[in-house]
């Protein structure tokens, strides 16, 4: 469902008091951890409902990440779309932040697609669609996403016809829309950064719509279009759009969705499509799409999972370097 809310959203998400005096957290259930952070499952007393409570310890936070958790907390409570993850609240507790967010029970994207027997253009239109609303929606307040991955992409619930929701937004700033402002810091995950943010080059809010195309590319036949296992041949395979359309998992998806590939895996970002103009391609408008079974190449969402997450701000930051290194 396309939503056309007016961008005039905004509330107070910061609660004062103790959280314990709200939520029950099951410390025995962890439903994600990181290096300064935990996810709980929590019951809120009042009502009986259950949520996901993230829980920061800033006493470990550098300065940067410190600003980072405030900025995403202040985007948070300015955000309210159906295919976004809701933060209900958050309280600060003896240096810990705990943070109230919808509970999502279905799984991430990826893990929906190595489960569904016979995956169809159909079933990937009716995700990516409210997915890209979302992204539009975010744009027109000013904010640029910066990390679009399949594992920031949730289903609400194990249902079929379930919601699937944009979370994540620590690496989200704002960016004012028309005013052409750019950005300059490096961050995102390898495999779906843009190449303006590579080439150590001013950037906008195109560099989520480059990562929806990275991303409709894997929902369709189960690899991402550029692959390598040294990152700087990765990078150097992004630059240069290097990538194709192989037999036989592409033989039977429709040239509308390859057409919309096309229009969003371009290296000048001023010739890619905006999330609005996503909205109005004919994959998505039309119902052009082909109704076979897509052809699913699975071992590399399979390694995925069994690889070591890495720190993908580190690496491009790495590459930069060296681009400029050798422009002197």
């Amino acid at each position: 469902m396309l939503t056309n809310k007016k961008n005039t959203f905004n509330r107070e998400i910061k609660r004062e008091g103790n959280i314990e005096d709200y939520y029950i957290i099951e410390e025995n259930e962890i439903l994600g951890k990181g290096a300064s952070a935990v996810v709980r499952k929590g019951i809120k007393i009042e009502t009986g409902e259950a949520f996901a409570i993230k829980i920061i310890n800033k006493s470990v936070l550098t300065q940067d990440e410190k600003e980072s958790l405030n900025n995403e907390l202040k985007i948070m409570g300015m955000v309210d779309h159906p295919n976004i993850v809701r933060v209900e609240e958050y309280y600060e507790n003896n240096g810990l932040v705990f943070i109230v967010m919808e509970l999502m029970e279905g799984g991430e994207l990826f893990d929906r697609l190595v489960e569904v027997e016979h995956y169809t253009e159909k079933q990937a239109v009716e995700a990516f669609r409210p997915l890209v609303d979302a992204i539009r929606y975010c744009h027109s307040l000013g904010i640029v996403h910066r990390d679009l991955k399949p594992e920031n992409l949730l289903y609400k619930t194990k249902d079929e016809d379930s919601l699937l929701k944009v979370s994540d937004f620590g690496f989200s700033k704002f960016l004012i829309p028309k005013a052409q402002e750019q950005l300059f810091t490096a961050c995102g995950t390898p495999t779906y950064v843009a190449p303006e943010i590579i080439g150590n080059f001013g950037y906008d809010s195109k560099v989520d719509c480059w990562s929806l195309g990275v991303i409709l590319y894997v929902m369709l036949c189960g690899y991402p279009p550029f692959y390598a296992e040294e990152n700087n041949e990765l990078f150097q395979l992004i630059k240069d759009c290097d990538y194709e359309f192989h037999e036989p998992y592409w033989d039977t998806i429709s040239d509308d969705a390859k057409d919309l590939i096309k229009k969003l895996l371009v290296a000048d970002p001023k010739n890619r499509l905006s999330a609005e103009e996503i909205l109005k391609h004919p994959w998505i408008t039309q119902n052009t799409y082909s109704s076979k079974p897509l052809q699913f190449k699975t071992d590399f969402i399979m390694k995925r999972k069994l690889r070591t997450a890495i720190n993908a701000t580190w690496v491009i930051q790495t590459l930069q370097k060296k681009i400029k290194k050798n422009k002197k």
